[in-house]
This record gives structure tokens, C-alpha cells and sequence, in this order.
């Protein structure tokens, strides 16, 4: 199963760091339909063919996805575009 992994160092405040991660999840929900739920200060989210999570930790975001071998050709996309979007909110 293809997986994605992707650490991106912040200096922001953990509530401010956690709204930015909101931008990124309504960017995913939006473009590849994944939902997402938060349980303290990580967003689990997923749809069929698609699991994972975003944890904000105080000086870094930390993202994982695993992807069902329908999506995997996506995995360079989806990866791509989580990258894009962290880089342009923290950077």
C-alpha cells in the first residue's frame, strides 16, 4: 500500500498552527473529497482508498496518508499537493 509521509517545521502558536491545518484539510476535502475529524490536536481524515492524519505538534506539522492501490498512481499528485499547500500556509 502506498504511503505518504511529510514533516514541515513551524514557529507558530499550536492554535494558529492548527487553523492553518484546517486550510490544508478543507484544500483536500475540496480537491481529492477526504473528510476529516479532529481528535485533540490531530486530524484524522479518509475516504474509501484513503487513510490518514495531520498532528500539530509545537514545532513541527506531521503528515501521514495510506493509499489504496486504486489511488496509488495518485500518490506523486496528492503528495505534490499537500506540499504545495503546507510550503504556502507556514511558510
Amino acid at each position: 500500500m502506498p504511503s505518504i509521509h511529510i514533516r514541515r517545521a513551524h514557529q507558530l502558536p499550536i492554535a494558529e498552527a492548527r487553523a492553518r491545518v484546517e486550510q490544508v484539510a478543507a484544500r483536500m476535502h475540496e480537491k481529492f473529497g477526504l473528510a476529516g475529524e479532529w481528535q485533540g490536536d490531530t486530524l484524522g481524515f479518509s475516504r474509501p482508498g484513503v487513510t490518514g492524519s495531520i498532528v500539530v505538534e509545537h514545532e513541527a506539522i506531521d503528515v501521514q496518508a495510506r493509499l489504496g492501490m486504486l489511488l496509488a498512481p495518485l500518490t506523486g499528485m496528492i503528495e505534490q499537493e499537500i506540499r504545495r499547500k503546507l510550503e504556502e500556509l507556514f511558510a
